[in-house]
């Protein structure tokens, strides 16, 4: 059975204490509100991880994740910081191929892939990301645009690497826009991902991979888009910032 993950994914926000303060909110409310199986991950700046994965480890469906790695062990790469780093704080996922990286940072699919590939040697679960522009789903090419962000990103992995992997479709054009894609539209792209998965690694292992919606998901919306047979939960942006609308997200799943 796959999981159901609701992830947070904080960006460039908060200070030292913010970020521990409203952690701290969220552990609390998993502990005292969910009771479903689903696991809750907050990937923070790399200023909180080791802290806040302090305050997650005792708390069994909670975990911590980076936001982003470099592909090398180490070295002179001034600002960067590695798998190993990372896993070092506690931490065990991170997120790679995210919109913004891929925009703003020039990032690559080849260069994702090596990026993949030190997450999964040093024990660090990837999320990747990955969607089309406005551009792109309004010229239809929006299919081609995932699978090429597939075959290019993940698929050199062994079937068992390929299994430690949690996929996330964010449609670019509805982060930080307010813009979402209906239930439907999410549903469709969802259910192609799948099916991509299931060609190169068989009917089972795409059965049990956990893809994520990413785009404006928030309490109002959450549970539409979840009750998809093909979503399997939420990578969630602003309201990730809001200790209640992030638990009302995570409580979705509540059996």
């Amino acid at each position: 059975m796959r999981k159901n993950i609701v992830a947070g994914n904080w960006k460039m926000n908060l200070d030292y204490e913010k970020g521990l303060s409203l952690f701290s909110e969220i552990v609390n409310m998993v502990k005292d509100e969910v009771v479903g199986t689903q696991e809750v991950i907050v990937c923070s700046p790399a200023i909180h991880l080791y802290s806040i994965g302090k305050l997650a480890s005792p708390v069994s469906n909670v975990a911590v994740g980076s936001q982003n790695i470099h592909q090398a062990e180490s070295g002179a790469y001034t600002g960067e910081i590695s798998a190993a780093q990372v896993k070092s704080t506690g931490a065990t996922y991170v997120i790679l191929g995210h919109s913004e990286r891929r925009a703003y940072f020039g990032e690559t699919d080849a260069l994702l892939a090596e990026k993949v590939d030190a997450a999964l040697k040093h024990e660090l679960a990837p999320i990747f990301c990955i969607g089309e522009t406005k551009e792109e789903r309004e010229s239809g090419k929006f299919f081609d645009v995932i699978k090429t962000q597939l075959e290019a990103g993940i698929f050199h992995l062994s079937n068992e690497e390929f299994s430690k992997v949690v996929l996330a479709y964010e449609p670019v054009w509805a982060i930080g826009t307010g813009l979402t894609a209906s239930p439907e539209q999410a549903q469709e792209v969802h259910a192609f991902i799948r099916e991509t998965v299931a060609a190169k690694y068989g009917q089972e292992i795409a059965d049990n991979t956990t893809i994520l919606y990413g785009g404006s998901c928030n309490p109002g919306n959450a549970r539409d888009l979840f009750s998809q047979a093909d979503i399997d939960g939420g990578l969630i942006g602003g309201a990730s910032l809001k200790s209640r609308d992030f638990l009302d997200i995570v409580k979705v799943f509540n059996a």
